[in-house]
């Protein structure tokens, strides 16, 4: 039977999403719009829309749907920002984030994961994402500053790097933790202060620091 990927993604939004406390409109527009689906592989392509995380290959998830939403609107992003994403994974965070705002620089250490979300986004149109390939753990410094931060896998610590590289008044959306993780929001307050908040306990992959 061929699914209505398009009532199993409005669904998502109501079911999953708005149910859970979601209502940034620019966020629940881009969850509603991005085919979800698309960065999922074939083989899982059923599950795109359901309330887990689904595998991507080489040891990599995409993140269950609200999680996704709820890193976005902790971000509180605008459509003239700037959007530094570590870990681009299948490319479906980038792409709501791409939908929101004006700019996106997404990091990937994976080659294949790299390649493909690269040719899946620029299918769907976007020419407002900038790709690297390589080592995210201490962001990317010559784009900086950034508008807001967005990573998608587990660090230990909060890496000082990545505050460095925001903007006053911006936030780091970021897992933090070893066995047991939180997801943090950062606040850059100055230059020499940031705020931390502990949002809800989230399992994500670690964020690997290939220079170490």
């Amino acid at each position: 039977m061929k699914l209505d990927f398009d009532k199993l993604r409005k669904t998502m939004v109501e079911e999953q999403i708005i149910a859970r406390g979601i209502s940034n409109e620019l966020v629940l527009e881009a969850m509603r719009k991005i085919p979800r689906h698309l960065f999922i592989p074939k083989i899982f392509e059923s599950e795109s829309y359901n309330d887990y995380p689904v595998e991507i290959g080489y040891g990599q998830t995409i993140s269950q749907p609200y999680i996704v939403a709820l890193m976005t609107e902790l971000l509180e992003p605008k459509p003239e920002h700037k959007i530094l994403e570590i870990g681009t994974g299948s490319g479906y965070q980038t792409a709501i984030l791409a939908s929101i705002v004006k700019e996106v620089y997404t990091i990937e250490r994976i080659k294949e994961l790299h390649k493909s979300s690269m040719k899946i986004l620029s299918e769907l149109g976007f020419n407002n994402i900038y790709f690297k390939l390589g080592n995210g753990y201490h962001g990317w410094a010559e784009a900086a500053p950034f508008d807001g931060i967005i990573v998608t896998a587990c660090a230990p610590y909060v890496p000082e790097e990545l505050i460095k590289q925001l903007k006053i008044n911006s936030h780091l959306i970021i897992p933090v933790g070893n066995y047991f993780q939180e997801l943090y929001r950062i606040t850059k307050i100055n230059e020499n202060k940031y705020d931390e908040k502990s949002v809800i306990p989230v399992r994500f992959i670690p964020l690997i620091d290939d220079d170490k």
